[in-house]
């Protein structure tokens, strides 16, 4: 079982910074895919970004430049560092988890991008 707790999130002014951080459970964390995703009201959850075990990494286009994701294996914890922050990144952010063909998920942290 694994359990992922997102932490950071809130509300900032567009061209601000918010630091996300998701801290999880377990001893399979090294060897995991970790993920951020997002969802906006009315619209579908979507990939933000992913960082794998190798520390390969993945960004939608929309965030490419403005987002990164690092990952620290001795602390089982992994960041979203969001720059130039736009009133359409306003969403709810969910930690992903995949291992062994399994999604594990965070509760999700409110971000709000408004003036």
């Amino acid at each position: 079982q694994v359990r992922l707790v997102e932490s950071g999130g809130g509300l900032v002014q567009p061209g601000g910074s918010l630091r996300l951080s998701c801290a999880a459970s377990g001893n399979i964390f090294r060897l995991s895919a970790m993920g951020w995703y997002r969802q906006a009201p009315g619209k579908q959850r979507e990939l933000v970004t992913n960082i794998f075990s190798g520390g390969a990494t993945n960004y939608a286009d929309s965030v490419k430049g403005r987002f990164t994701i690092s990952r620290d294996n001795a602390k089982n914890t992994v960041y979203l560092q969001m720059n130039s922050l736009k009133p359409e990144d306003t969403a709810v952010y969910y930690c992903n988890c995949y291992y062994n063909a399994r999604d594990y998920w965070g509760q999700g942290t409110q971000v709000t991008v408004s003036s």
